[in-house]
């Protein structure tokens, strides 16, 4: 072998180590890249899940912040199907007005009162679980426990009638995820209990599974829907409460018009107490309004 074939051998040699050395060091370097960019990745909370701490009547997956102070008006008018006599329902009105206050970021109370009934109502919400990006949990778990209080004079006052009577309780558990920015669910078993039912051999246990969802439309709005199906116990003559509507953001304030088929605004008023048939036409127009106050320390 030649000297000029021994100088191309050698050459030939040095140029495949040479590229074999660099594909190694690039390998290296990218796999310290990865690792450095997996370390340095932060989690953080989803958030914006839906624009308000209720879907509509319901409980929404989403928390006010430490310190906030939630004041909410719900207004609810007559029948639509009232018709012009009635000014299609805007001649009468229900409403709720509200305060929700959040301890932690993770947990809420709130007190309300009703013109239906004249029923009072208070209600402690926890998040043990918040959806995370990034890692973490997939869904939030958020927990509820309320307690109802019927306030008007009792019809039969011939009878005995007890204060613990005026007294229902409820307890729901949601499970929810923002799926994108466009869109979020949730699913919320709830059980309402009350002391007092209307016949004998009514159930004093009512159960249902509440769904929500969110679909945002632009950057300030949003469609959603608010259903509450009955599972069991339910109170004769009562229809599963519906409602659908639009929320729109403006600052500090959002601002929700829907239409529904029940009349009460917390949890025992409209999982017991809706008569109307939504796809009947039995429908109300309504209004939520809600504005929050940074009172507290952040």
């Amino acid at each position: 072998m030649n000297k000029i074939t021994h100088i191309l051998l050698l050459a030939c040699f040095t140029l495949l180590a040479g590229n074999t050395l660099k594909a190694q060091d690039q390998d290296l370097l990218k796999m310290v890249d990865d690792s450095a960019n997996t370390n340095t990745k932060k989690k953080s909370w989803s958030s914006g899940a839906f624009k308000s701490s209720r879907v509509i009547n319901g409980q929404s997956m989403e928390m006010i912040g430490k310190g906030v102070l939630d004041v909410r008006i719900l207004h609810r008018f007559g029948l639509l199907s009232n018709g012009a006599e009635n000014f299609f329902g805007l001649d009468e009105a229900s409403m709720r007005m509200g305060f929700d206050y959040g301890l932690t970021s993770n947990l809420t109370i709130g007190v309300g009162r009703s013109t239906l009934n004249k029923e009072l109502d208070a209600f402690l919400k926890f998040r043990p679980v918040r959806q995370g990006t990034g890692g973490g949990s997939p869904v939030s778990i958020v927990w509820v426990s309320g307690i109802t209080l019927h306030t008007m004079k009792w019809a039969d006052t011939a009878r005995k009638n007890l204060f613990s009577s005026r007294i229902a309780y409820y307890n729901q558990v949601i499970f929810g995820r923002k799926f994108s920015n466009a869109f979020s669910m949730q699913l919320s078993p709830i059980m309402v209990h009350r002391n007092l039912v209307t016949n004998a051999d009514d159930e004093n246990n009512t159960w249902a599974l509440g769904i929500g969802a969110r679909l945002k439309l632009t950057k300030r709005t949003a469609f959603v829907v608010d259903y509450h199906p009955i599972l069991a116990g339910r109170e004769p003559g009562t229809k599963d409460p519906l409602s659908v509507g639009f929320d729109i953001e403006t600052g500090g304030h959002v601002f929700q018009l829907h239409f529904s088929n029940s009349t009460g605004m917390n949890e025992k008023a409209f999982l017991t107490g809706t008569t109307n048939d939504f796809w009947k036409g039995d429908i109300r127009f309504g209004f939520n309004l809600s504005r929050v106050f940074q009172v507290g320390k952040k």
